[in-house]
């Protein structure tokens, strides 16, 4: 696998500066103005290539042919965001035409030429729009007062959008047979979250007056203890793909839809699918004939595209994309076979890519057993062609920070699982050890990969070392990983924290009295809780959009996630002594350390309040502390002014309380 491992920048002669003070190409403002790509889609007769940009607050769509045709916007009019959840699932493109999300309204727009027109009335909110293979319907999730159910619209928005399925308590990744007569999607009730247990549903389609209705609805797989994630049809209609969590890691299965058998495709201590956080979301897809199956492999947080046999269940890795670590969103051409994708490294900005994939033969050999990592012997080779970049990319290589995978014991002895970024530069060197950023993701289903990381290049390149703690309840290392902070959550998240930086402090690799703490939303959670229950640990924090308090989170929090405590903490009432116990707020008083407290004012996930409780004791006592809330942001900053701000005062807070200390 590609091991985007530290490589020791070239020896020339360097200027002595403290760690944590260095001069960074790394700038706050470049950071505030590259792009971010969410999403890429071929159109499905001229052969387009469609993908989604956020530019600082707005989504833009972008289209491109490829050959002469310069890339042009799409949507200058109209910011594309869909809001169901934590949103994604924003728009499609077929049959000439994009159909995207705006305003909590659907729009359908010709990519040659015209003015975007709504299908659909403006009220709730709509995700993954997918056009039926005649072009006649829209098939999308939909959200209004609390209840969520499948939907279908006539694609030229002349009548009433109708009901499909209802009485779930969430949909995603709907998709169309290539007959235009069945359906399948995933849904799935609380308490469950999707990477828990959801159901894989087939349904039969009939058409009832004006538009499509169910006339028969099955269950194909999943359950209450397994994850069914992205169901796509093959171009041939014969099999249901999918990925299933069962084995314990996210391996593929086919689905025979007229023998109604099922096989394995893939295999290996690998994962094929992903946590379901967001609408839209991929991971794999058919080849144009149907006859190979190409998948994103996450190897401990490293990421190889692999194309799989259908018919003998053997996978090689595709050539092309070595250099690339972190692979998203891959989508197919129905027309040319091309495949398209977002794809960063360590030292690689996001780019949306293009691989011409050749004809190499697949899983030559015995191609009786699934494949597993070790099952080939050579590679399919692929032309890659890069169409956007989100970044300049005038950085040399040595400039940026390369991660090395760590593993340590936590306190009760379990094995961790971390990214290190070693602090880098060509211009300066310093005496001593590092201070240190220990940072937590959200989620707390959720991973860091090896990918581009503008947070850990930041802080690495101003000399800083850098590690990304992947705790137990991280995905990408097995279920039972993910699911041993099931009860406890505040417990091993914060000790596999706080051992990270120990095992630094250990190894030699960072200053143990200079080490500071990192997160958002349940990383900031975590944030809070490491401070409350070993105060002095960490020389500083960094909280953004923290959780302080479990009871108004259950309250509060939006509809996706109000039930997410029920496994991570327990059901109230009876778990309330559990809450209390594990809320930093009742233990505020313990928290003593310096740290700076970020907010969206607008966050519908984790309110303003869970930080300004926090703020008001820190306040009360006197302890050091920066609180800055950001009018227009909601779970995350979206906007350039916002990310500028932000970096530079933490810039300011570090070297005020930990630099020069």
């Amino acid at each position: 696998m590609p091991n985007d491992a530290e490589t020791p920048a070239p020896s020339v002669l360097r200027s002595t500066r403290p760690y944590g003070i260095w001069e960074s190409p790394i700038r706050p403002s470049v950071l505030a103005q590259g792009l971010r790509f969410s999403d890429v889609a071929w159109d499905t007769v001229s052969d387009r290539l469609v993908w989604l940009e956020e530019r600082s607050d707005r989504g833009v769509l972008v289209c491109s042919d490829l050959q002469g045709e310069a890339p042009r916007d799409l949507t200058a009019e109209r910011s594309v965001r869909a809001r169901v959840g934590y949103g994604g699932g924003d728009f499609t493109v077929a049959g000439g035409s994009t159909y995207f999300v705006s305003e909590g309204r659907l729009f359908r727009q010709d990519l040659a030429q015209g003015e975007a027109r709504p299908i659909t009335p403006g009220f709730g909110d709509l995700a993954s729009p997918t056009v039926s293979p005649d072009g006649r319907w829209v098939l999308f999730v939909s959200s209004h007062e609390r209840v969520d159910r499948l939907a279908v619209v006539d694609a030229e928005g002349r009548l009433w959008p109708q009901k499909l399925v209802e009485g779930d308590d969430f949909y995603m990744q709907p998709c169309w047979h290539p007959s235009g007569t069945r359906i399948a999607w995933i849904a799935w009730n609380h308490p469950q979250m999707p990477w828990d247990g959801t159901r894989l549903h087939l349904a039969d389609l009939g058409v009832e007056g004006s538009l499509p209705a169910v006339r028969q609805d099955e269950v194909l797989a999943g359950g209450e203890d397994v994850s069914i994630f992205q169901p796509c049809f093959s171009p041939d209609g014969r099999f249901l793909a999918y990925a299933s969590s069962e084995t314990g890691w996210y391996q593929i299965y086919l689905y025979d839809l007229e023998r109604r058998t099922r096989v394995q495709l893939t295999d290996g201590l690998v994962d094929h699918g992903r946590p379901a956080w967001r609408q839209g979301m991929r991971s794999f897809g058919f080849g144009r004939d149907g006859r190979v199956v190409y998948a994103v492999r996450n190897e401990s947080g490293f990421h190889r595209l692999w194309a799989y046999d259908v018919e003998r269940r053997a996978g090689q890795p595709v050539q092309g994309l070595e250099g690339y670590t972190a692979l998203d969103q891959p989508t197919l051409s129905p027309t040319s076979g091309r495949l398209a994708l977002i794809a960063s490294s360590s030292q690689t900005p996001a780019r949306v890519v293009v691989l011409e994939v050749g004809r190499g033969a697949v899983g030559a050999g015995s191609g009786g057993a699934p494949a597993t990592s070790g099952a080939a012997s050579s590679a399919v080779p692929a032309a890659v062609r890069i169409v956007r970049r989100s970044q300049p990319e005038t950085l040399p290589a040595p400039e940026l920070a390369r991660p090395r995978a760590l593993t340590w014991r936590s306190g009760d002895g379990a094995e961790v699982h971390g990214l290190y970024y070693p602090p880098t530069s060509t211009r300066y060197q310093s005496p001593g050890l590092p201070p240190a950023i220990v940072h937590v993701h959200g989620g707390p289903t959720s991973q860091a990969l090896a990918g581009w990381s503008p947070r850990a290049q930041f802080f690495a390149t101003r000399g800083f070392a850098f590690l990304e703690v992947n705790y137990r309840g991280s995905t990408g290392y097995g279920k039972a990983y993910m699911d041993a902070l099931k009860g406890q959550w505040g417990v091993h998240d914060v000790d596999d924290a706080v051992s990270g930086g120990r095992y630094l402090a250990e190894q030699g690799l960072a200053d143990g009295d200079r080490l500071v703490i990192m997160g958002g939303s349940a990383g900031g959670y975590t944030v809070l809780q490491a401070l409350a229950t070993h105060p002095g640990f960490f020389k500083a924090a960094l909280c953004l959009f923290g959780v302080s308090n479990l009871f108004t989170l259950a309250a509060e929090t939006h509809k996706f996630e109000e039930r997410y405590l029920d496994s991570l903490l327990g059901p109230l009432p009876q778990a309330a002594a559990i809450y209390r116990e594990r809320s930093p707020i009742f233990h505020a008083e313990k928290i003593r350390d310096p740290i700076a407290l970020f907010q969206g004012e607008e966050d519908r996930v984790v309110p303003k309040s869970q930080a300004e409780t926090i703020v008001a004791s820190l306040r009360a006592r006197h302890v050091p502390h920066e609180y800055h809330l950001y009018p227009g942001e909601g779970h995350g900053w979206r906007r350039q002014e916002t990310i500028e701000a932000f970096y530079k005062a933490v810039e300011a807070f570090l070297r005020q309380y930990v630099v020069f200390a």
